[in-house]
């Protein structure tokens, strides 16, 4: 192993020629509960793509392939073809070929209850994404976090909802509200709140990567444990001073499970899905790259010489 220990991937060294390959693997979590609760399969496929790429691309790595594992109490097919359609959905905004997949029908490791096909349908979903890495070190260890200094700027860019993460959290939080309620008066319901498919940060973060103008220090796919995952870019200090307005979900979250602020940020991405540290006069570029696919950025903190990451007043990790 050649680097990425502790960081977003793994990454290996394979032949002679320099070539390098990182690797990782990632699951929807109990995001799937929500998806059985409201019998709606078509978009967990989205966030099990994401999950990957958007963690291997913190590497710089572009992603080459992805395969998938279902695991599920009975054979569905009308299921299977519903995640599988955002599956090939997600590959496509990834720009990641699916190469394989495996499902498992093991009715003795879920619940459900019944029997047959009178059995509640039960599953899990994961996957692995390969990505592939420039013959050359310099263009890698550029953007794993080496050369985040004091005076960086940090950039993030919008996510689309809770993503991936937090689910055990909010689904307490929100036991006794209806997933089929408005979130607001004319707005989604919390159910297809919960359910809006993480964002895919692929693209636009494989140009700035590759644009020799642009320079980054680190990237942070802002997932389970929040800003916190900052830290493991390199151990600096982080202060996150002007987030966006806090999503609707998530104030719900909050009010419901009367849940602490600084947990928040510890848990949820509260607005942010994906980090980039760079130096102030990058800052432009970046924001314009994410433009450029109709996601929204801006500068959100900076990079201090105290250890740790400081939200607002909250002082998270």
């Amino acid at each position: 192993m050649e680097h990425g220990f502790g960081h977003y991937a793994g990454i290996v060294r394979i032949g002679g020629g320099g070539a390098r390959i990182a690797t990782h693997t990632d699951g929807v979590g109990t995001k799937v509960m929500v998806a059985n609760a409201l019998k709606r399969y078509d978009t967990v496929g989205i966030d099990c793509v994401a999950m990957n790429v958007n963690d291997v691309i913190c590497t710089g790595a572009t992603p080459i392939s992805f395969v998938n594992y279902i695991a599920a109490n009975r054979n569905d097919e009308s299921k299977f073809a519903e995640i599988a359609r955002g599956l090939a959905k997600g590959a496509r905004r990834g720009a990641v070929p699916i190469v394989g997949g495996e499902t498992a029908v093991m009715p003795g490791l879920f619940g459900g209850g019944g029997s047959g096909s009178s059995r509640k349908f039960e599953f899990d979903l994961a996957g692995m994404v390969v990505g592939l890495l420039p013959p050359s070190k310099r263009d890698t260890t550029r953007v794993l976090g080496g050369r985040i200094t004091r005076g960086d700027v940090i950039i993030g860019a919008h996510s689309t909802g809770l993503h991936s993460n937090g689910y055990t959290l909010a689904r307490k939080a929100l036991d006794g509200t209806s997933l089929r309620s408005k979130l607001y008066r004319g707005g989604p319901t919390v159910g297809d709140a919960l359910l809006e498919p993480t964002e895919i940060y692929v693209k636009p973060v494989l140009d700035m990567v590759r644009d020799a103008k642009v320079e980054i220090h680190g990237l942070a796919h802002i997932t389970g444990g929040s800003f916190t995952k900052l830290t493991r870019l390199k151990r600096i200090g982080f202060e996150i001073d002007d987030l966006p307005p806090t999503p609707r979900v998530m104030q719900l979250v909050m009010e419901r499970g009367r849940i602490p602020v600084s947990e928040m940020y510890r848990t949820f991405n509260m607005g942010v899905g994906f980090c980039v540290v760079a130096p102030e006069d990058s800052a432009p570029a970046i924001t314009k790259a994410f433009s450029r696919y109709r996601i929204r950025s801006r500068r959100i903190g900076r990079v201090t010489a105290n250890a740790g990451v400081t939200v607002g007043s909250s002082r998270i990790a």
